[in-house]
């Protein structure tokens, strides 16, 4: 997963411009060409985005970005997938709207639950190593502002939640109108009542002439990446929610099982193997943190149980996971 490239917005560099840093001192600072986002969309691999996230907190220096997130984010450098969200009707379209083209803005996956009761956005994250905390701390604000453009209401989220309690300061929890709670996933979520608050920006006519190009340059995006890599995005959702058949995985490729088995086989790999291979690298990833128990991670990978997980990680590994957790 460390080598897939994910699309980054041109409009990242008037979000810098907002946030009163140096869009060239961070590019530099990240390791990344100077003009990079002069030359249209953008191709960055997991660890290059997390990065450059990494890079604005540190070029911000003592300055907490977190609530300037909150305070730049406008309509005038919205991409247009964020544009497509506000011509919603209401939260709950616009965030299945954002979670359809995410991939199109930066190399994070969302999960959307929209329930009787509530509406819960939830974030699944590639490569390796855990996010920047300024990144995933700003796509929960991201969801506070929005609901408040959308509908010009002090929208409070129900629920925030983050593998580990982060350090939030109470200016942040006054905007956010709520804690950051510990839980093995970062979400958000919003009440049935907020999620279908109508957006005072609706606009019909707008997403039906946005619509077929996103469609258009998502589907160009997906053809660039391997189906080995189109099964690795599509597992790291499903696991979580204790799914791992090649039945959803077809369904959520749009393609039959055994058009899916022989792409495989002409890449050199079979469904199994990219299963395996997608559990062991998100074990070794949780394993280094210590917030996470064991069953946590059984949990996390979809296993019915903490046995399953521990035979597994011995055939991956030679060894048990509290051997792998345990410093040398």
């Amino acid at each position: 997963m460390s080598g897939e490239r994910f699309t980054v917005d041109p409009a990242f560099r008037a979000f810098m411009h907002d946030l009163r840093v140096s869009p060239r001192a961070v590019l530099r600072r990240a390791g990344v060409p100077d003009g990079l986002f002069r030359r249209g969309p953008v191709r960055l691999t997991p660890d290059e985005y997390y990065r450059l996230w990494t890079a604005l907190q540190d070029e911000a220096g003592d300055r907490n970005l977190i609530l300037d997130v909150g305070e730049a984010i406008s309509a005038e450098t919205f991409s247009p997938p964020i544009l497509a969200a506000l011509c919603s009707p209401d939260l709950s379209v616009a965030a299945r709207r954002i979670a359809e083209f995410k991939p199109l803005i930066g190399p994070l996956r969302l999960v959307v639950d929209d329930d009787d009761s509530e509406l819960t956005i939830s974030y699944r994250w590639p490569g390796t190593n855990d996010p920047p905390t300024l990144l995933a701390l700003s796509e929960l604000v991201f969801w506070v502002a929005l609901a408040r453009i959308g509908t010009r209401h002090r929208i409070r989220p129900s629920r925030l939640t983050a593998p580990s309690n982060p350090q939030t300061d109470g200016e942040l929890e006054k905007y956010l109108g709520g804690r950051v709670t510990r839980s093995p996933v970062h979400s958000v979520a919003f009440t049935h009542t907020d999620a279908r608050r109508a957006f005072l920006t609706e606009n019909d006519t707008m997403w039906r002439f946005m619509a077929p190009e996103l469609r258009r340059r998502l589907s160009d995006l997906e053809a660039g990446a391997s189906t080995a890599d189109q099964v690795r995005a599509a597992l790291i959702e499903m696991l979580p929610a204790g799914d791992s058949s090649m039945a959803t995985v077809t369904t959520k490729l749009a393609i039959s099982a055994r058009t899916l088995q022989r792409q495989l086989t002409h890449e050199g790999t079979t469904y199994k193997q990219v299963l395996a291979t997608t559990r062991e690298e998100l074990a070794r990833r949780y394993l280094t943190r210590d917030d996470l128990r064991t069953a946590d991670i059984a949990y996390l990978l979809g296993y019915d149980d903490t046995n399953s997980f521990y035979r597994a990680f011995r055939t991956w590994t030679g060894t048990t996971p509290d051997a792998a957790r345990t410093p040398t």
